[in-house]
């Protein structure tokens, strides 16, 4: 899909026509998949410069963004620097408060007395504090999976699924109406299929069909056309709401075919109230993956797609997906019911008093006043306003996860003994596949435990030779960097050391009072 400014329709004759690509326009393609080529090791900012310059020669702008936007797709950039910029603005702004900056020469000093300290010159210093900015990032590598003419096929395809965004009724004739209905319900989209003169045709409308045409499900239409575009024969007529004015659509196999190759997707989201709760639990980095949309539910005649499912997966840092992968020992389903028609609320408590044998969560916008009904139907109903809070969840699946732990921690060894060094404590859970928790209580012989780190004794001696007394932390960051530990304050308490500080940033180290 491109993003709605990029999308180019002639509304001529009062119709809402696609402006497709053709073989003509493969030359630009492939002119703006050699820019991509071309520009590999040079910056972001240097390559939309050689991008604009074609824009400037090609009848439309538009369709040179659009190709460079499915191009991007495939491109791997990095930020390149002598350091870590992170780590070069933080020693600079310890120099600069240390300094005192107001000139360019207070300025110059400041860089000078960072990078000496950190053993560069002031110029490679200068060049790494802003490389991760976006323009500066480095282009690495375009691994373009289509041809010029593939390159075409795929823009139109991607045109077509952006003009369905403002869609409120898409009606399909297909060869495989099958494998469109199968679409259509994955997709959690309501339909019905009709006899006309022309054949079988499936109607397919929003999540139900008494909201009104205004209720707009475009993104679902637009997955749903590639599924259409993969059958052999195929017409697709659409409704628009064209900035309040209804148009028609009509696309058939003529017009948009599918390039043999796999499409980058997105996970993508129903609501705001959904897409906020998934990127605040994930930024969590908790023992629970958040999929979106899992596998669909038996209920009854029919079939419920909930909204998520968490899978227990100890050391998967909350990550989200659109799809499930690889084995969980738990699965705990999640819906979130917004503020509905009250038929509409009706018909989904219905769908879930017949979903049996799992274990369902259900956010429930607490103006509908259902909670005690979907209790009353074996599924633990959370209420909200606005928001979901990620707490109530946490809250929710906690007594899931505590049995999970002690089943886990139950089979490891009563004894850990770990190859490394020094290793974290969630690196060791991640090793053994459970979470951190499983491992609190382990013993572990060969290394003692400061703060989240397992040192070796012998490491903690040569620690203890190399720092000493009225050392800057820089200094002891950088060597305890070195042996791979992050813990600075744990491990400067357990050699007998504490921090006296500097500033809000820079510090010295200095021996602990007896």
């Amino acid at each position: 899909m491109l993003t709605k400014e990029l999308l180019r329709v002639s509304r001529a004759g009062g119709g809402y026509h696609p402006q497709f690509a053709d073989e003509g326009h493969e030359r630009l393609a492939a002119r703006v998949l050699g820019v991509y080529q071309g520009h590999v090791g040079e910056s972001r900012s240097t390559l939309q410069r050689a991008l604009t310059d074609i824009e400037g020669e090609a009848e439309d702008f538009k369709l040179v963004r659009g190709f460079a936007k499915l191009v991007e797709r495939e491109a791997t950039v990095e930020t390149r620097a002598p350091m870590p910029p992170e780590r070069a603005r933080k020693r600079v702004f310890e120099a600069a408060e240390a300094v005192g900056v107001v000139t360019e020469g207070e300025r110059s000093a400041a860089l000078s007395r960072a990078a000496d300290g950190l053993g560069l010159d002031a110029d490679a210093l200068e060049s790494s504090l802003y490389a991760d900015l976006e323009d500066r990032q480095i282009l690495v590598d375009v691994d373009a999976r289509w041809s010029p003419s593939e390159l075409v096929g795929q823009y139109n395809l991607s045109l077509a699924q952006t003009a369905l965004f403002d869609a409120t009724e898409v009606r399909v004739r297909s060869s495989d109406p099958k494998a469109v209905v199968s679409a259509v319900k994955r997709l959690r989209l309501m339909y019905e299929i009709r006899q006309t003169p022309e054949g079988r045709e499936v109607v397919v409308t929003g999540p139900d069909a008494i909201f009104s045409n205004t209720r707009r499900y475009g993104t679902r239409f637009a997955r749903l056309l590639r599924t259409v575009a993969e059958t052999s024969e195929w017409t697709l007529s659409a409704t628009i709401d064209d900035r309040g004015t209804e148009r028609e659509l009509r696309l058939t196999e003529a017009d948009v075919a599918v390039p043999g190759v796999e499409p980058v997707t997105d996970v993508t989201y129903d609501s705001g109230v959904e897409a906020d709760f998934a990127a605040r639990f994930g930024s969590l980095g908790l023992d629970w993956a958040l999929i979106r949309e899992p596998e669909p539910l038996e209920a009854g005649e029919h079939v419920v797609i909930p909204d998520f499912a968490f899978d227990w997966r100890p050391g998967g840092d909350g990550e989200v997906r659109d799809t499930a992968s690889g084995d969980t020992d738990l699965r705990i389903f999640f819906e979130v019911m917004g503020f509905w028609t009250p038929e509409y609320v009706q018909k989904k408590l219905d769908r879930l008093a017949d979903v049996d044998d799992v274990t369902m969560l259900v956010a429930v916008d607490e103006s509908l006043g259902v909670g005690e009904q979907i209790e009353a139907r074996d599924h633990r109903a959370i209420p909200y306003s606005g928001t979901i809070r990620v707490k109530d969840i946490r809250d929710a699946l906690r007594p899931y996860e505590d049995d999970l732990v002690a089943e886990s921690a139950a089979d490891l060894p009563e004894k850990l003994r770990p190859d490394a060094d020094v290793v974290s404590l969630a690196a060791l859970a991640s090793d053994y596949g459970v979470s951190e928790d499983a491992i609190e209580d382990k013993a572990v012989p060969d290394h003692e435990r400061v703060g989240r780190t397992l040192i070796r004794p012998s490491v903690l001696d040569d620690l203890g030779e190399r720092i000493e007394p009225d050392m800057s932390l820089s200094a002891v960051e950088d060597i305890l960097e070195a042996y791979g530990i992050d813990d600075d304050g744990a491990v400067l308490s357990r050699l007998g050391y504490r921090i006296e500080w500097d500033g809000l940033s820079g510090g010295t180290v200095r021996e602990r009072s007896a």
